[in-house]
């Protein structure tokens, strides 16, 4: 009898869907991270994306993963609207 063809680790659907939501904001908050006009800022904004990001990439907890999309969010408009105001 042959075995699932689906690897063991395979994510549910949910997880899928939550680690496309998460890849996005991290995508879109590299992005505007390209933004800032100050190289130091920059540089110190992208390490700290990558950094937050990689600390939580083994998080297992829904409602603590839920949180962090949710707090991710919040500094990406904090950044754009920043960002925003600084081009006005």
């Amino acid at each position: 009898m042959a075995g699932s063809r689906l690897p063991v680790a395979a994510l549910s659907l949910k997880q899928f869907l939550q680690r496309q939501k998460v890849l996005g904001i991290y995508r879109n908050m590299l992005r505007t991270i390209r933004k800032v006009p100050d190289e130091t800022d920059r540089k110190y904004l992208r390490d700290w994306a990558r950094d937050e990001f990689k600390r939580n990439k083994t998080a297992t907890d829904q409602d603590a993963i839920r949180m962090m999309i949710t707090q991710a969010n919040n500094h990406l408009e904090e950044l754009q609207k920043s960002l925003a105001l600084a081009g006005s």
